[in-house]
């Protein structure tokens, strides 16, 4: 398959500018830009047929018509066919409609029924005039997917025009597509554009048609080609090998007054392994919150610089960074290493002076935030640079990291446990490792719902737990964006500071603190190492606390407004507690009434402490586009397929993929370039 043509044969240069802002560039793009939905102008029903809420046509006559000034301007006219009545109201009329609505004329009239002051009506219905005995249409009329100028009307042409030129031809052979029992493709396209009037709209609303199977299995088979081919071209690059050597690791693991788990000692020999081979590592390390991710890293790190190699980590937040740094210095400073520290908050001078000993390559190890990142960064020989928390970065942060050394081995890590259908599709071409149990001594946290009513005894219950030597956590609503400037930042800082006032009032006995995302680095690092210290009881934050916070005496934690709070967002959260011997509560308070998707988060949290379950709930209830952060990361995201309830067809085309790339070479390059064409490069990072 050539490169797909260009619009230039069936749109003017304006219309295909508004095409391209939708993706629409090609005419293969076209014939894959499928509809939303279907209106049925394939049947007529009577007037007295029709129902209040279900679209429909009809063929009536014009009664009279007329502009009308109260309640406001607007065109009347009341249409007749031989079983009753109905009122057409249009609010936005042009002068010309007046006449074109005269007395005696035929519509087809196509709109949404119901009542009003007027009786029964259509308001801004779709009509044209017809002739007696004019033939109905012979299929569903698409409605697609649109923008600001470019009517259903000008698309429908287009796509049909583009249907007429492309190449709808096989990309699936023959053998595979008759083994997995899909519908021919180009048939499958045409169906879903133009469905005949036989079809249950039911499976075409559903997307249960053969015709959506077939479209959203190849979806799914260029998905997965594409992502296989970056992972073999990884594999075809060279890395420096950093082979096992133990001279630090060792020691490390002989200094640890803990023992790793089994899940670490498996992850780990699966990290150390891919780090020995020339060519670049990319595995995603995933588990739960408080599984020991961290440790993992930090043997990675000097497996790395054993070998004469740097290492650098890289996350998302000031207070993330700053407990790695933290944590990673008491592990490694006593085999005689120092660890480089970036962040956006050091002085000109400080940040010189630690970039010119990484240079150098003085410094071996270097943690950080985006700082890491800047121009004026450079490392002398980096072998591995790990990203934690990564779908917090973006494509273009991530490729940066990893340009500041040839080809260095690199790994990702996230707290937020991936749903299995999610890893296949948007992580198959990493290899994974999961850390599947939590270490000895870690007890379950007891999460309570509690309505915002008993606020009072929520702070009863903070006092009790304060008097008794423990700390507590009180994190504030999140608060939606309200627009360009930051203002959601700014309201989610006054709910903080007014939260943090209320409460110093009702529990003068306690230090409270209180950190936030736009306190100076300094304060914010004051009232960390208080809290840290156990000289702050009661540690008032926004969710810049979601991450990176490990204070084992914390044992209670409530978060207001949870119901405004993501899954995963809320899990990360509790996970803050149950980190000490203590029995750990973790209490979400709610503004009721609750609606129904709030309810059904908090209902997943309260019930479950498992994160996979918990992720496996939020992929169902967000899509994978917000799971993922992917207006951020660049991944593309799928269109037609879904991932939980299309698992069998992830499941078969994986498995076609390996068997394309092997066997079918050139079909596997024509499937790719007619469904990702530019966009399979976004999978590549």
């Amino acid at each position: 398959m050539s490169a797909a043509p260009a619009l230039t044969t069936l749109a003017t240069p304006a219309t295909a500018a508004k095409l391209a802002r939708i993706g629409l560039r090609t005419l293969d793009d076209l014939a894959l830009h499928l509809p939303l939905r279907y209106e049925d102008e394939t049947r007529l029903t009577a007037i007295a047929d029709l129902r209040p809420g279900v679209p429909a046509q009809i063929e009536a006559r014009v009664v009279e018509a007329s502009v009308q000034y109260r309640p406001r301007r607007q065109l009347v006219a009341r249409v007749r066919d031989a079983s009753g009545e109905l009122a057409l109201r249009f609010l936005n009329f042009y002068g010309s409609q007046l006449k074109q609505l005269a007395p005696g004329v035929c519509l087809r009239i196509f709109g949404e029924p119901r009542g009003g002051f007027l009786g029964d009506e259509m308001v801004h219905p779709r009509y044209r005039l017809v002739g007696a005995g004019e033939t109905l249409a012979q299929a569903m009329t698409p409605v697609y997917p649109a923008t600001a100028g470019l009517s259903q009307l000008a698309l429908r042409k287009c796509i049909g025009l583009a249907l007429e030129q492309a190449d709808l031809s096989e990309t699936l052979p023959e053998p595979l597509r008759k083994q997995l029992k899909l519908a021919p493709f180009a048939d499958s396209v045409r169906l879903l554009h133009h469905p005949t009037p036989d079809i249950a709209l039911a499976d075409l609303v559903d997307r249960a048609h053969p015709a959506w199977r077939r479209i959203k299995f190849d979806e799914l088979l260029a998905q997965q080609i594409s992502l296989r081919r970056a992972h073999e071209a990884r594999r075809a690059k060279t890395a420096p090998p950093l082979p096992a050597r133990g001279a630090l690791t060792k020691k490390l693991l002989a200094a640890l007054p803990f023992q790793l788990t089994a899940a670490q000692r498996r992850v780990w020999g699966e990290i150390g392994r891919d780090l020995g081979q020339p060519y670049p590592m990319q595995r995603l390390l995933q588990g739960d919150v408080g599984s020991g991710k961290t440790i993992v890293a930090a043997l990675a790190m000097l497996q790395a610089v054993e070998n004469g190699y740097q290492a650098t980590l890289m996350a998302p937040t000031e207070i993330l960074a700053e407990q790695h740094w933290r944590k990673l210095s008491q592990w490694l400073a006593p085999l005689g290493l120092e660890i480089g520290w970036f962040s956006g908050s050091l002085k000109k001078r400080e940040k010189a002076a630690m970039a010119e000993a990484v240079a150098c390559g003085r410094l071996p190890l270097a943690i950080g935030t985006h700082a890491l990142i800047e121009e004026t960064v450079d490392f002398h020989c980096l072998g591995l640079a790990i990203i934690d928390e990564q779908h917090r970065f973006g494509v273009r942060q991530r490729l940066t990291l990893r340009e500041k050394g040839a080809n260095p081995h690199q790994l990702m890590m996230s707290a937020t446990p991936i749903p299995r259908t999610l890893a296949m599709s948007y992580y198959a071409d990493l290899d994974v490792s999961v850390i599947d149990a939590l270490p000895p001594g870690r007890k379950p946290v007891l999460t309570k719902l509690v309505a915002e009513a008993r606020r009072d005894e929520v702070i009863a219950r903070i006092r009790d737990a304060c008097a008794q030597g423990r700390q507590a956590y009180w994190v504030c609503p999140l608060i939606e964006e309200t627009g360009a400037g930051g203002g959601g930042q700014k309201l989610q800082l006054q709910a903080a500071t007014d939260t943090f006032e209320r409460l110093r009032a009702a529990l003068p006995e306690l230090n409270i603190g209180l950190v936030h995302g736009r306190l100076k680095a300094d304060e914010k690092a004051r009232v960390m190492d208080g809290f840290v210290a156990g000289d702050i009881q009661l540690l008032v934050a926004t969710t810049v606390i979601e991450v990176g916070v490990d204070v084992p005496n914390a044992s209670l934690m409530v978060i207001e407004c949870a119901e405004r709070f993501g899954l995963s967002q809320l899990h990360q959260l509790r996970g803050r507690v149950g980190r000490g011997a203590d029995d750990s509560v973790c209490i979400l308070l709610y503004a009721a009434p609750l609606g129904e998707a709030a309810r059904a988060r908090l209902k997943i949290i309260y019930e479950s402490a498992d994160g996979f379950e918990i992720a496996r709930e939020d992929l169902r209830l967000r899509g994978p586009g917000e799971f993922l952060g992917s207006r951020q990361s660049g991944v593309p995201l799928l269109r037609f397929a879904d991932l939980e309830a299309d698992a069998d067809l992830l499941d078969a085309a994986r498995e076609t993929a390996e068997r394309m790339l092997r066997a079918f070479p050139d079909a596997a390059e024509r499937h790719v370039a007619r469904w990702l064409g530019s966009r399979r490069e976004l999978l590549k990072v």
